[in-house]
């Protein structure tokens, strides 16, 4: 048996080791926000990697947005060196996940496995792919212990809430230069046969208009910022949305409705502030002399950031021209310019072999709907041969019975594996 179909084997004889890491990584809910148990899932796969042979560092994020005492915002990094100069490939995952909500029929947290399928919050994004990463390195290095150059696995915190108390800290302390690492897979539940290129743009700000408070039987002697802020709402409906629904991208964007901008309203607050839940008393009649909305605009790699941000500006500008005493701020939140991989990057290529090997397929090119830490390994980082690969199905991401496949865990295992054996072997 040839080097790589033994690999392919001893991947496929650890899938009930697959599947007992996932279950454990799911069981430890890191929830975020707020950001609970990063220091126990990092204490616990700094055991597992200590064990085959890895050094490991934990570094919180200290001062990065979200971290504090009570939620210190923690990270692995560990890192196996070959028996030879070489270059490094690095499996990234994020290790928090989103809140339950509702709708479940299982537990969220118990890993369940039903069906082939192994439920939970976190199971398809991404500790599956979390799990998968590490059970093809353990492979691999014990199929090929005279591999050249290095392999690191690290989960990060944050991803879910922009990444800035994960990858974007490690790679500002230079976790992702050029220099260490070489090749990047972020696994990602993007569908095993697919990889992932980057992602669109995005554009988070906050609206604010002003009004007068008075009180609410006599709105005539004050000034409604609620009513000023559904103007800016029906000037949006009448010609913004329609007019990102006409620009659409070359970019390989799934699903099909996100290859054109898209504009999406976070929130809408006006007026005094919401009680308790257990406050039983009626609010009190005032006019809301502020209302605060959030967008997210996401955006093409053919836009300009300067662009997008105008387009609000105009919106602004249209609704002053009309309204009387219209007055509003506008506060930026968040920026992402879009990123995307070149297909001739090696790591694409190595990837795209390997699910021509595993699959008997060529693979399919997406990119992102949504951000992800490519953003700051390209950006921050300055490293460009980075992709997104990993088992799972993206449309599961972040619903109620989240599920991940399997086989589709030990298929993207021996996809990493060969493409470890490409790079490195």
């Amino acid at each position: 048996m040839d080097i790589a179909n033994k690999l392919m084997s001893e991947i496929a004889t650890r899938r009930d080791d697959l599947v007992e890491l996932t279950q454990e990584l799911i069981r430890i809910p890191t929830l975020n926000p707020p950001g609970e148990f990063y220091r126990d899932i990092c204490d616990f796969l700094d055991r597992r990697l200590v064990r085959h042979g890895f050094n490991t560092e934990l570094i919180r994020a200290e001062g990065a947005p979200g971290d504090s005492d009570k939620y210190p915002r923690w990270n692995i990094v560990a890192r196996r060196e070959g028996n030879a100069p070489g270059e490094c490939v690095h499996f990234n995952s994020h290790i928090d996940v989103v809140e339950v909500g509702r709708g479940w029929t299982t537990d969220p947290f118990a890993g369940e496995v039903i069906d082939g399928k192994i439920y939970g919050r976190g199971a398809c994004d991404m500790k599956g792919g979390l799990a998968a990463s590490i059970i093809a390195a353990e492979a691999f290095i014990d199929t090929c212990p005279e591999f050249r150059g290095a392999i690191e696995i690290s989960g990060t915190a944050d991803e879910e809430s922009g990444g800035f108390g994960g990858v974007a800290y490690l790679a500002e302390k230079g976790f992702f230069s050029p220099e260490r690492v070489q090749h990047v897979i972020i696994p990602e539940p993007l569908n095993k046969d697919r990889i992932c290129l980057g992602h669109r743009g995005v554009w988070w700000a906050e609206i604010e208009t002003h009004g007068e408070i008075a009180h609410g039987s006599m709105p005539f002697l004050g000034d409604c910022a609620v009513r000023h802020m559904g103007a800016v709402v029906a000037e949006m409906e009448d010609s913004l949305f329609p007019a990102l629904a006409q620009k659409r991208t070359d970019m390989p964007v799934v699903p099909d409705g996100a290859k054109q901008s898209t504009l999406n309203i976070n929130s809408i607050h006006g007026g005094e502030a919401e009680q308790d839940p257990d406050y039983t008393g009626l609010p009190s009649p005032c006019v809301p002399d502020s209302c605060r909305m959030v967008i997210d605009r996401r955006f093409l790699i053919e836009e300009d950031i300067d662009e997008v941000q105008e387009e609000i500006f105009n919106v602004l500008k249209s609704v002053e021209e009309q309204r009387e005493n219209f007055r509003y701020d506008v506060r930026e939140i968040q920026r992402v310019l879009p990123s995307m991989t070149e297909k001739s990057a090696p790591v694409v290529q190595s990837v795209a072999r390997a699910i021509g090997d595993v699959m008997g397929k060529d693979p399919d090119y997406v990119v992102s709907p949504g951000t992800y830490d490519q953003k700051h390994i390209d950006r921050i980082g300055k490293l460009k041969n980075c992709i997104a690969y990993g088992p799972g199905i993206l449309d599961l991401a972040h619903k109620p019975d989240e599920y991940v496949g399997i086989d589709d865990m030990v298929e993207s295992a021996q996809v990493m594996g060969r493409s470890l054996l490409d790079l490195l072997g």
